[in-house]
């Protein structure tokens, strides 16, 4: 029953997330295999056609290069300059990304990596701006610490920064935003300095920007080239 009301709950969310997964590999190309094996018995030419491009699929999206090369025709905001004036805005706000469950060195729930990354830039944002950071992300389901409960903490005890608001509803970007958008604007907050991936920016972007809200983006964790070598094309 548990599990029924979560998923009654959660249903957009959900539907997004399965959506997703059947649009994207590693899944869309295990199922072109399954219609490769169910053709195999009546068609086997054209049932080796498609086990040749996906396997060829399949190794070129394990590939560091060519990963980090679709993930770069997607970072289509630059980096803000650090050597130069920043635009001016009124507040951080630093989008959630997941939890490190249950981590045992640190007695229960906290940020995981990928946050850790955002919360890193932030923090390094609010040394430059001293502009009062809002927090957001909620809770995935019931029981579960909210992320920003834990960006929160992180922040503060690990980057010794401040935290002015924490919005811990949201169960996605678009929820971010209009909740986020709520607390803001109370405060006579309308430009912002958003952070999160560079990958995540245009879609994060648009959401906050479809609230009201004027964004100037702080994109963290580009897909950086040094130099082609072997190792890029091992999966």
């Amino acid at each position: 029953m548990l599990i029924i009301r979560y998923a009654m709950a959660n249903l957009d969310v959900l539907l997004t997330k399965v959506t997703s997964a059947f649009l994207l590999p590693p899944l869309n190309l295990l199922l072109l295999i399954l219609i490769g094996i169910f053709l195999l018995p009546q068609r086997p030419h054209f049932a080796r056609r498609v086990f040749i491009v996906t396997g060829l699929l399949l190794y070129l999206f394990s590939t560091p290069l060519i990963v980090g090369s679709l993930r770069q025709c997607f970072e289509t905001d630059p980096p803000l300059d650090p050597t130069a004036t920043l635009p001016a805005a009124d507040a951080i706000v630093v989008l959630s990304g997941g939890l490190y469950r249950k981590a045992p060195e640190y007695g229960g729930d906290t940020v995981n990596g990928y946050v850790l990354e955002r919360l890193r830039y932030a923090a390094r944002l609010y040394r430059l701006t001293e502009k009062p950071i809002l927090v957001t992300g909620g809770s995935w389901r019931e029981g579960v610490r909210p992320e920003a409960q834990a960006m929160k903490e992180s922040l503060e005890q690990d980057f010794h920064i401040p935290v002015q608001w924490v919005e811990d509803q949201s169960r996605n970007t678009s929820e971010n935003a209009r909740l986020s958008a709520a607390i803001l604007q109370h405060h006579g907050v309308h430009t912002i300095y958003l952070v999160t991936h560079a990958l995540h920016m245009p879609r994060a972007q648009a959401a906050f920007e479809r609230v009201g809200l004027h964004v100037v983006p702080a994109p963290t964790f580009f897909a950086v080239r040094d130099k082609i070598t072997i190792l890029q094309f091992l999966p």
